[in-house]
C-alpha cells in the first residue's frame, strides 16, 4: 500500500487509476502532520467486502442449524 500526499493524488491522477486497474491500494495523507484521511482500494476488492444487513426478514422467516451442520465461517460467507 502506497502512502500519497492529497497534491500528489491530483498531480497523477492518470497513473493512480491505471495503478488501481493493476490492484494497488493507496493512503492518502493531508495537511503538514500529513495525517491519514482516505484509503483507496480497486473497486473488485471492495465489492467483495461489500456487506450484509442481517435481520430484513426479522419475523418473515426462520432458519433452524442442525447439529450437523458442516461448514465453516469462511465457507459461509463466500456463498
Amino acid at each position: 500500500m502506497k502512502n500519497l500526499q492529497v497534491g500528489e493524488l491530483k498531480a497523477k491522477f492518470s497513473k493512480i487509476l491505471q495503478d488501481l486497474k493493476n490492484g494497488e491500494e493507496y493512503i492518502i495523507s493531508f495537511g503538514k502532520k500529513k495525517e491519514k484521511i482516505a484509503v483507496i482500494i480497486p473497486y473488485t476488492k471492495y465489492k467483495k467486502n461489500i456487506q450484509r444487513k442481517l435481520g430484513i426478514l426479522e419475523n418473515k422467516a426462520f432458519c433452524k442449524i442442525e447439529d450437523d451442520f458442516a461448514i465453516d465461517d469462511e465457507e459461509l460467507l463466500n456463498v
